[in-house]
């Protein structure tokens, strides 16, 4: 046997003394240490989903997870049960890497008298040798400690733990290359085979098993080394995976049973809070961030993530410290600049985010998310020629062959398109054109679709034209004062527009535009009822509903040019006819969308009543096991199992709500369609929809016409005459007009804030000004998707509106679209700072 030849030498066999040359060559290598890390997080570190690296930022580095776990000795692909565990602190843990050569030698020996790696034998020169196989896998020549190992399996071919380490190296030599994977699983396979109850090689497969996207082969493999030993690594990483698959309630349970058993695990701590935030329990997923954060004060990810979660929560002061607290850690945390950025975007500080992109893109160069926004921010403040530069960037990226586009690179050519459209229409007045004719069909088509940028036959936007400027900075000093007073005015009520609602952060930028399109639309309606006519589109006449709502339109459209804000009956006649789809997800799978969690009862209450309408229909004789089981619903989830009992639900079911007609009584409309379906697990899909075909359309601009005509009518006489009655028909008008457009949904995006400027600029024109906030949890779209009727849904939005007599100041602010006649002057009063406003106006964010 290969043990009798061996000769003991220096405290080495023989073994020992062949293999200095190669121990020697090792310092030349980036070597690892011996007992390096290799937690399952790091491992997958590139596999996990964007949204979850977006957030979770990746996972720890082998370094972190030493200091945080080295109570638990949270080695895997060295996993050396049988020591102190203490690796930073014994002088037997230190690193191979060191320039004395004796003194790795001696390290080994050390590892191999303390049988300080996996299946040591009794035999001391056997250990010996698998010691200097070890000690070069954790110097990272892993050809070389394969073919250590292999001679000593030509001698012994069960030897399981030359078996074990030749897996562990083939797996350590790099998983990108199929033949290592495939030999890894191959060797710790036969390790199970010979040694079925040790977890450590359960846990091993299952990390080599879990980049291959073998997942559910990885879980089982954790399960059943939990069931050998439990530990908090061992839940801690089958956690991981369970929230990779998006298993976020799964996931949750591990992470808490890791907890328990050793609650010291700031990462775990901030995984479970991870589970929290995808599954939209904001409030839960910032405990557990701030729980990570008392465990390690230093922990980037977690403030980052905290600063994320407050971000959704709308929370911008809470979400800007945390996201600051991170860079003051590491200020080239390069997720942290793009998160802190992207919320700065979207509560309108362009400048600000800029900064963050560039600082971005200063460490990263390519990458994409910072490159578009970068470019999207310049746009927006009207600097195009930098803004069509970096578009220009991410559009060169194209994906590899197989490769999914990422949605950056999905956007920007629309971007780009769009860009030089606006840049070519700067100086034009606003009057004489019309967005929604002027882009090409198609091109609007798959944008609103956000579909690939496949159009045939499409001519490009001409590019930029030298002899247009781009947008230059306007000091809010410059404007006359009575100019100055209509912005802090627009500012303030804008800010009355904001839903206090998580995942609703509160956008200055969109409160101006807004505001100042109230104000247009006040004074476009005043003008309308004194019998003016406006310019619209290159044209002077009657206004009519449309053009009110166009002024919005163009407000909404400039504060935010990423968003396609398009009205859908001016799509292609092909692409109508088949219909348009706003859809919105209330629950899919584990995640519930928080915007409209306010809704869910509602909603269900609804689902139950129509339930029992079809059955007492479709199924008199099981209407009782129906009503009875209904009776135990009280959430969502509670449905799917009465789906069983009609073949055609089994599977899933479809709700239509209805609009009833003020125009033809008796007569309703289609409203929104609720969809519910679901699996064995208990993952469902609810959610809500409209569908905006043209035939749907045709009917809601009926009814809106009648409106409109009879709230023209009215407003005439109100102009006349002071009675309150006339104030308070117009009132009902103006919420009824509005309670057809939001159920009608014919804008692709934005219906929601353009329908509520009108209501407060349509009021104001008849004297009557809201100084109400919208309560907290409350949509006003949807408030008027779930009414059962106009009149309903003008009760309610008069209950929080608090309407008085309007301010005799209105009536002194100059013209809005006089003031701001063009694009260019637009963008320009959008970019304006005005903080000092706060001091002359109380505005409510």
């Amino acid at each position: 046997m290969r043990r009798a030849k061996m000769a003991a030498a220096g405290g080495l066999g023989a073994a020992g003394r062949l293999w200095v040359p190669l121990l020697v060559l090792a310092l030349a290598h980036v070597a690892v240490a011996l007992t390096e890390q290799y937690p399952a997080l790091s491992l997958l570190k590139q596999d996990l989903p964007q949204q979850h690296r977006g957030l979770a930022g990746g996972c720890a580095s082998a370094g972190e997870w030493a200091e945080q776990y080295s109570a638990e000795c949270d080695s895997s692909f060295l996993h050396f049960q049988e020591s102190d565990c203490d690796l930073r602190s014994s002088s037997s843990c230190e690193s191979v890497l060191s320039l004395n050569t004796e003194k790795i030698l001696s390290q080994a020996k050390s590892l191999a008298e303390q049988k300080r790696f996996p299946f040591a034998t009794d035999n001391d020169n056997t250990n010996e040798e698998l010691a200097i196989a070890y000690v070069l896998i954790g110097n990272g020549l892993y050809d070389e400690a394969i073919r250590q190992f292999s001679t000593m399996l030509q001698e012994e071919p069960e030897l399981v733990s030359a078996i074990y380490g030749r897996g562990i190296a083939y797996g350590k030599k790099g998983l990108h290359d199929m033949k290592n994977a495939e030999l890894a699983l191959f060797e710790l396979s036969r390790v199970i085979t010979l040694e079925p109850d040790h977890p450590e090689v359960y846990e091993q497969r299952a990390e080599i098993l879990s980049p291959l996207g073998r997942i559910s082969e990885a879980l089982s493999d954790l399960t059943r080394a939990i069931q050998l030993q439990p530990s908090a690594r061992l839940y801690r990483h089958r956690g991981t995976l369970y929230f990779i698959s998006e298993d976020y309630a799964t996931a949750h349970e591990d992470f808490q049973h890791s907890l328990e058993l050793n609650k010291n695990q700031p990462i775990a701590m901030l995984y479970k809070g991870l589970t929290f935030f995808h599954r939209g329990l904001l409030k839960e997923a910032i405990e557990s961030f701030k729980e990570a954060l008392k465990q390690k004060a230093d922990f980037i990810d977690a403030y980052k993530s905290l600063g994320q979660a407050y971000r959704e929560l709308g929370n911008f002061d809470a979400a800007t410290e945390s996201f600051q607290k991170a860079l003051l850690l590491n200020q080239n945390h390069v997720q942290t600049l793009q998160l802190k950025g992207m919320m700065l975007y979207h509560h309108g500080s362009l400048d600000e985010a800029l900064k963050n992109f560039k600082r971005c893109l200063q460490l990263e160069p390519y990458n994409e998310v910072c490159q578009y926004m970068k470019g999207l921010s310049h746009v927006a403040m009207g600097q195009f020629y930098e803004g069509i530069k970096a578009q220009t960037k991410v559009m060169l990226n194209d994906p590899l062959p197989g490769q999914k586009a990422s949605p950056e690179y999905l956007k920007v050519k629309y971007l780009r398109e769009y860009s030089r459209y606006l840049h070519a229409h700067l100086d034009t007045p606003l009057t004489e054109y019309n967005t929604d004719t002027d882009l090409p069909g198609n091109f609007k088509d798959h944008w609103a679709k956000n579909l690939p940028f496949l159009i045939e036959n499409y001519e490009e936007q001409p590019g930029l034209q030298p002899h247009i400027k781009d947008v230059l900075f306007q000091n809010f000093e410059s404007y006359r004062t009575d100019v100055q007073e209509l912005i802090c005015v627009a500012d303030h009520l804008g800010s009355m527009m904001q839903y206090e609602t998580p995942g609703f952060l509160p956008n200055k930028r969109i409160h101006r535009a807004m505001g100042l399109a109230t104000l247009e639309v006040m004074q476009a309606v005043q003008r309308t009822w004194a019998n003016s006519k406006v310019r619209m589109n290159g044209k002077t006449r009657l206004m009519q509903w449309r053009d009110m709502f166009d002024i919005a339109v163009k407000w909404r459209r400039i504060a935010d040019p990423d968003q396609p804000v398009l009205w859908l009956d001016q799509m292609p006649a092909r692409s109508l006819s088949r219909g348009f789809n706003n859809h919105i997800n209330l629950i899919r799978g584990q995640v519930i969308n928080m915007r409209y969690l306010e809704y869910f009862e509602k909603i269900l209450h609804f689902i139950k009543d129509r339930i029992l309408v079809y059955h007492s229909a479709n199924n008199p004789k099981g209407l009782m096991e129906v009503r009875e089981a209904l009776e135990k619903v009280h959430k969502v989830e509670d449905l799917l199992p009465i789906m069983k009992f009609n073949s055609k639900t089994r599977d899933g079911f479809t709700v239509n709500t209805k609009v009833p007609s003020l125009k033809d009584q008796g007569k309703e409309y289609d409203g929104f369609t609720i969809t519910i379906t679901g699996d064995k697990v208990g993952n469902i899909l609810f959610s809500v929809e409209t569908q905006t075909t043209e035939e749907r359309t045709q009917l809601y601009h009926a009814e809106i016409d009648a409106l409109y005509k009879d709230l023209t009518a009215k407003g005439k006489i109100l102009i006349l005459s002071a009675e309150l009655g006339e104030a308070d028909a117009v009132c009902n008008l103006i919420l009824s007009l509005v309670y057809y457009f939001y159920n009608l949904m014919p804008l692709s995006r934005g219906s929601s804030v353009i329908a509520y400027s009108v209501i407060m600029g349509a009021l104001m024109a008849s004297g009557k000004e809201v100084s109400g906030k919208i309560p907290k949890g409350k949509l006003v779209d949807f408030e008027a998707m779930t009414a059962p009727g106009s009149e309903a849904f003008s009760k309610i939005a008069r209950s929080w509106m608090n309407l008085k007599s309007i301010s005799p100041s209105y009536k002194s602010l100059p013209s809005v679209s006089e003031t701001f006649p063009t694009l260019r002057t637009m963008i320009e009063v959008l970019n304006t700072d005005s903080s000092h406003c706060l001091k002359k106006t109380v505005v409510v964010v």
